[in-house]
């Protein structure tokens, strides 16, 4: 395929995107006083901001490169559930996953900013896995929508939606169904990704995840620790990002390491989310690996340019991916 015929094609796509969707809400203010009650600035609001976080971030990469992005998530029924849910809709994104619970609250990261300065960030979540029976309606919401979509993508960031039951029985069915199941990983349920497609830990992950420490400049120690991994999971490939080092990609029996492009890097913040979007739409065409990392290379290294969390621009990655791959 061509580089436009890849582009082209990622507007046919279905993506399901299944884990933990959350709500950043962004305060901006200013600081005259300090306040009379305690040691503290007294910020003065003039402006809010509620944005798409953690899986909200995947969807909007994945809706940015054409495909349609669905989401299987649980939230809380409560009010910033309902600011989520309307964030979603007002993207244009498919909620048809999306399940509220009365007995879980939805996650909220609030960060009140002074000036261009960050005062303070006020976490509101809970990490504890969601319990049996939305769990049940997890699963079931995705068996229904999996035949319909050309790749999966679990998005953890440890917040409980997904557990090693839900993992396993969603993995199952996906593969016999012939979906590809891609994952951007986190710690406690690094080793529950048995026989995924694609496994895309950073670094950091990577190492403490199969509690391991190698020389990542050399080559074969790299090559054995990503083997290893593949063998400890069962998985077909894994695309290892390695930040200012680049990516490495071990699947179909072929194995590269790719550079990172020389970038102004403006915010590393969201990089993950974009690589693991454009990797699951490529391994979704079936592309071959060495194109599968270095789009996702070149995406990720894209929005570090960017200030921000902001999704992935379709033309300047095409334009790009034209004059570089």
């Amino acid at each position: 395929m061509t580089i436009d015929q890849v582009f082209e094609a990622f507007n046919t796509l279905r993506v399901l995107v299944i884990g933990d969707v959350m709500l950043d809400s962004y305060v901006w203010g200013k600081v005259e006083r300090i306040s009379p009650e305690a040691p503290v600035p007294v910020v003065n609001v003039q402006k809010r901001e509620y944005r798409l976080g953690g899986a909200g971030n995947v969807l909007l990469n994945v809706q940015s490169l054409g495909a349609e992005a669905i989401i299987c998530s649980v939230i809380g029924t409560d009010s910033p559930g309902d600011l989520l849910e309307n964030s979603l809709k007002e993207k244009g994104l498919n909620c048809e996953g999306l399940i509220r619970s009365e007995h879980r609250i939805t996650t909220i990261k609030e960060r009140i900013i002074a000036g261009s300065q960050q005062v303070v960030r006020i976490d509101t979540e809970t990490d504890k896995p969601v319990s049996k029976a939305e769990t049940d309606k997890l699963v079931a919401k995705a068996k229904e929508l999996i035949p319909s979509c050309q790749v999966i993508v679990f998005e953890d960031y440890d917040k409980g939606v997904l557990t090693p039951e839900c993992i396993a029985e969603i993995t199952a069915f996906a593969n016999a169904n012939n979906v590809p199941t891609v994952v951007d990983p986190k710690k406690r349920n690094f080793l529950a990704y048995n026989h995924v497609t694609l496994f895309k830990p950073n670094l950091k992950e990577l190492r403490e995840g199969l509690k391991v420490d190698f020389n990542v400049d050399n080559l074969e120690e790299l090559k054995a620790t990503v083997q290893h991994l593949k063998d400890t999971l069962q998985a077909k490939g894994a695309l290892i990002t390695l930040s200012e080092r680049g990516v490495f990609i071990d699947l179909n029996e072929e194995t590269h390491k790719l550079p990172a492009h020389i970038r102004q890097i403006a915010d590393v913040s969201g990089a993950g989310d974009t690589v693991i979007s454009i990797a699951a739409c490529c391994v979704a065409l079936g592309l071959p690996p060495k194109s599968v990392a270095a789009i996702s290379n070149l995406g990720g290294g894209l929005v570090c340019e960017m200030v921000g969390v902001v999704p992935i621009d379709k033309n300047l990655l095409k334009s790009e991916a034209k004059r570089l791959i």
